[in-house]
């Protein structure tokens, strides 16, 4: 037992230290977020409004949205705070837990959502034809209450086993925010035991999501190399582009952040990856899904003609 004192906040060193470059940043950012707030909650908002996307396929990618929303406004707050604040912030106990859970909540989602879609991009291309039989309206809705379930089951497990240990030393966070790694590495206590739950749980949850993933894409091109024509094979891939797009950009950035040892980390290079995987990562996804569809792209030309023409 150590007879020592418990930290009751943290604070935050931020992005950078240079004053010139904050304002750019702080510009850059809030562009980033609101290009990341309409076009998630605009793609919701057109799901809801157009009976033509109420599909399973559009049911997913609605929750995958609100995911997105939710784990960059978890984060980028903050990070603009800092910012204008001259890049130390200083953050409760309590908030900084917060933090972390919310952030970890809506990540594990992500994660959980992918293959779940790609499930459904294997039903749609390889049994087209029991695809409406397969993916009924409550196979949807039980595979959503499973990811959020997973998610945060994960979250608890992430932030508990994190916070367990002791902060007696060093309160100063090299990093714009609560996330694992930089937080777990300020602890005085022995955090190896820690490091390797996290470290197994993020490898679990991550492998298995991308065994499904891999599994199910290896069938639909399996199907697809058996089309006959050249236009079905257009048809299969645009189907399955933009997920692809989104899965690899997603686990790219994850592995190259937790599946490491503390020890292994440089906080400049977490932090690049970071502003990659919070904030980028969640403004691409509705861009990448929305350039690449059709249904989409008519279901927003359609809402825009009404919107104008209410305003006449």
């Amino acid at each position: 037992m150590e007879n020592s004192t418990e930290v009751a906040a943290f604070l935050l060193l931020g992005l950078t230290d240079d004053p010139l470059l904050r304002l750019p940043l702080v510009l850059t950012f809030l562009l980033i977020y609101a290009i990341t707030v309409l076009g998630n909650l605009g793609l919701v908002l057109l799901i809801l409004l157009d009976p033509r996307l109420h599909s399973p396929m559009y049911f997913f990618l609605g929750n995958l949205a609100l995911v997105d929303f939710g784990y960059s406004s978890a984060v980028t707050p903050t990070i603009v705070a800092g910012l204008l604040t001259g890049g130390d912030q200083v953050i409760a106990y309590t908030a900084c837990v917060a933090q972390m859970f919310s952030f970890a909540v809506f990540a594990s989602g992500e994660n959980c959502l992918l293959a779940a879609m790609a499930y459904d991009r294997y039903t749609a291309v390889c049994k087209p034809l029991h695809y409406t039989s397969r993916m009924t309206t409550n196979m949807c809705t039980w595979l959503i209450i499973a990811c959020y379930t997973i998610a945060f089951l994960n979250a608890c497990t992430y932030t508990g086993d994190t916070f367990s240990l002791s902060f007696c030393k060093s309160n100063v966070i090299h990093h714009f925010f609560c996330d694992i790694p930089a937080v777990m590495v300020l602890s005085c206590s022995d955090r190896h035991y820690h490091e390797l739950v996290v470290l197994y749980v993020v490898s679990f949850n991550i492998f298995f999501a991308l065994l499904i993933v891999s599994v199910s894409y290896s069938f639909i091109f399996t199907t697809i190399s058996r089309l006959p024509s050249a236009a079905r094979h257009s048809k299969a891939f645009s189907t399955c582009a933009s997920h692809l797009t989104a899965v690899s950009i997603f686990y790219g950035t994850v592995i190259f952040m937790y599946l490491q040892p503390s020890s292994s980390h440089s906080m400049d290079t977490d932090k690049i990856a970071s502003v990659f995987y919070t904030m980028v990562i969640p403004m691409l996804n509705p861009v990448v899904y929305s350039l690449r569809n059709k249904e989409v792209k008519s279901a927003f030309l359609k809402v825009k003609s009404r919107f104008i023409c209410w305003t006449k």
